[in-house]
C-alpha cells in the first residue's frame, strides 16, 4: 500500500471527511483491521483565505509548495490537495514535486461520464465557478458542458461556503437557498450537479435530490485509495 499525502486544513471541516472516507474505503476493499497509510499536513486556513481574497496567489503557492514538499520528504507517494479552489495552483505545486498530484477534477469528470452524463452544473467558490482552471479541466480533456449559477446565485454559494460551512455552520436556510439554486440550474438543463467545494457535501445531500450529485470530497478520496492500492 502506498502512502497518501494529504494537504488539508482548507478547511479542516472537510479534511476530516477526507480522512474518514479514505480509511472507510480501505477497510471496505481490504477488510479486517486495514486502514490507510496517510501523512497529513494541515495549514492555517485564515492565512490562505486572506491571500485568496487579496489576489496574492503567488504567496499562497509558496506556502502550499512548502507544505507539499514536506509531505514528499516525509514519505508520501502522492499528493491529495484537500480543496477544490486551491487546485488553481496545482501546476505550480506539481512542478516542484517528484510525486504525482492527484487532481480532483479528473476523477470527478470520470464519474460524471461513467454516469452517462455530459451537461452538469458546478457549485463552488467564486474562484472555482468563474475561472478556467477548474471548469476548463472538466470541459476540454473530458468533454463536459459545465453550467454555473447566475451572478447573484454565485454570491450566495460563495458566501455560504466561507461564512458558514468553513466555520462548521450547517444552516437550514442555506440548504433551502442551495436547493433553489440547484433547481434553477436543472431548469437550465443540468443533468447532474458537481459539488465543487469540499464543504458543500456537508450541506447538500443526495437523498434530497432527484438527479445525481457528485461529491468531490468523496470522489477525490476514493481516487486516492485506488492509487494507493494499485499494483506497482
Amino acid at each position: 500500500m502506498k502512502t497518501i499525502g494529504l494537504l488539508g486544513g482548507m478547511s479542516w471541516e472537510s479534511t476530516i471527511e477526507y480522512y474518514r472516507v479514505i480509511n472507510e474505503t480501505v477497510k471496505e476493499k481490504m477488510g479486517g483491521l486495514h486502514s490507510a497509510k496517510c501523512i497529513l499536513y494541515s495549514v492555517d486556513f485564515a492565512e490562505i483565505e486572506k491571500l485568496q481574497h487579496e489576489n496574492r496567489w503567488d504567496q499562497a503557492a509558496r506556502l502550499l509548495v512548502q507544505a507539499s514538499r514536506s509531505l514528499e520528504i516525509a514519505g508520501a507517494d502522492c499528493l491529495v490537495l484537500c480543496t477544490n479552489t486551491m487546485h488553481k495552483l496545482a501546476p505550480e505545486i506539481q512542478q516542484q514535486l517528484s510525486i504525482p498530484l492527484l487532481h480532483i477534477a479528473d476523477p470527478t469528470a470520470q464519474k460524471v461520464r461513467s454516469a452517462g452524463l455530459r451537461k452538469v452544473a458546478l457549485l463552488g467558490t467564486r474562484f472555482t465557478m468563474e475561472e478556467d482552471f477548474y471548469r476548463g479541466r472538466l470541459e476540454r480533456p473530458h468533454g463536459l458542458e459545465v453550467l454555473i449559477p447566475s451572478e447573484a446565485d454565485r454570491q450566495i454559494v460563495h458566501r455560504v461556503i466561507y461564512d458558514e460551512l468553513c466555520m462548521g455552520i450547517i444552516a437550514a436556510a442555506s440548504a433551502r437557498h442551495y436547493a433553489q439554486i440547484i433547481g434553477r440550474l436543472i431548469d437550465a438543463g443540468a443533468e447532474g450537479v458537481i459539488l465543487g467545494c469540499t464543504e458543500i457535501g456537508l450541506l447538500v445531500k443526495q437523498a434530497d435530490y432527484g438527479l445525481p450529485l457528485f461529491d468531490t470530497t468523496r470522489i477525490h478520496a476514493e481516487a486516492a485509495v485506488d492509487f494507493a492500492l494499485e499494483e506497482e
